[in-house]
């Protein structure tokens, strides 16, 4: 019966290594380690190096931005893959993107979520006492004020 443990052992380190496997975090050790995501919503294969992990979970987000909200602690990366989709709905002018705000208000929630964009976290807590279409119209004035490198918001809310 000793060997039936190791052969398991054997079978699953086989399975990760051909990417048989969907992970849910980043690996051990890795800048990024605390973000994790939910694996029913990503197909993340375990063979993949971490930036094309990220990479995947960014095209996730800017095909169905719905997604950012089974992400625990995302990356700045992939916070501006979901600015990207927010800039682009107040482009076409389809009005306040208050959805896709919350779900970046939310991902503050937690301390160990780094900032995308320098005062972002600072902006999110002054406004902790408004109602969240109040929140989204100040957090897009602040974000179309910023000179980033793709223009994050230019309209007003």
């Amino acid at each position: 019966m000793p060997l039936l443990p190791k052969i398991l052992d054997a079978l699953a380190y086989v399975s990760r290594a051909c990417g048989f496997e969907t992970v849910n975090s980043f690996p051990a050790g890795h800048a990024y380690a605390r973000t994790h995501w939910n694996p029913a919503y990503f197909d993340i294969a375990s063979d993949l190096k971490p930036d094309a992990i990220e990479r995947s979970l960014c095209e996730s987000i800017a095909n169905t931005p719905t997604v950012f909200a089974h992400i625990a602690n995302p990356t700045p990366r992939m916070q501006r893959a979901l600015l990207g989709v927010i800039e682009a709905r107040v482009r076409r002018s389809c009005g306040n993107p208050v959805d896709l705000m919350a779900l970046l208000i939310n991902a503050y929630a937690s301390p160990h979520t780094q900032e995308a964009i320098p005062g972002l976290r600072a902006r999110i807590a002054q406004s902790a006492h408004e109602d969240l279409a109040a929140r989204s119209r100040d957090l897009l004035h602040f974000l179309g004020g910023m000179h980033s490198a793709f223009d994050v918001i230019e309209a007003q809310a």
